[in-house]
C-alpha cells in the first residue's frame, strides 16, 4: 500500500512584520510635508508689563461702538466709513497742539452685546488713520 503523505498546505499570509516600519514612515513623512498656515490675528505690539499712568483726558480720543453698531468718535454718532478721516483730523490738531512727537491715545470700547467684527472693523480704520496708541478698553457692563 502506497502511504500518502499529508503536506501542510502553504497558507496565504502577509508579512506584517515591516508593517508598523511603514506606518511610521508614513506619518512622518505626512508630518513633514505638510504645510500648516499660521493663524492670522490683529498685527499689534503689546508694550510689556510696567507700572499704571495717569494720562489726562483731553489727550484721549475715546471711540465707542454700541450693541446697534454705531460708532461714537468722542461723543459724536459718526458713520464707519467717516471714522479714518475724524481720527486723521483729531491725530493733527493733537499734533499741531502738542508738537509733532506727541501721539493721541485713541480709546476704542465695544459694548459687549456689539458684533466682534464691527470693532475690527472700527480697529482697522483706527490703524488706517495712522494711530500708533491705541487702548482696547475692557467694557464695565
Amino acid at each position: 500500500m502506497l502511504s500518502l503523505k499529508k503536506h501542510a498546505k502553504a497558507g496565504a499570509d502577509i508579512p506584517t512584520a515591516s508593517l508598523a516600519d511603514i506606518v511610521f514612515l508614513l506619518i512622518i513623512f505626512f508630518l513633514v510635508t505638510t504645510s500648516m498656515n499660521p493663524a492670522k490675528g490683529l498685527g499689534m505690539t503689546l508694550p510689556p508689563p510696567g507700572q499704571e499712568v495717569k494720562i489726562a483726558k483731553k489727550n484721549i480720543l475715546n471711540i465707542f461702538v454700541n450693541p446697534q453698531g454705531q460708532v461714537l468718535v468722542g461723543g459724536e454718532l459718526t458713520p464707519l466709513e467717516n471714522v479714518r478721516e475724524l481720527v486723521e483730523r483729531k491725530r493733527n490738531e493733537y499734533k499741531a497742539e502738542k508738537g509733532m512727537d506727541e501721539e493721541i491715545i485713541v480709546s476704542l470700547l465695544t459694548h459687549v452685546e456689539a458684533e466682534y467684527s464691527m470693532m475690527i472693523d472700527v480697529l482697522d480704520e483706527v490703524k488706517m488713520a495712522g494711530a500708533k496708541k491705541i487702548s482696547i478698553a475692557t467694557p464695565q457692563f
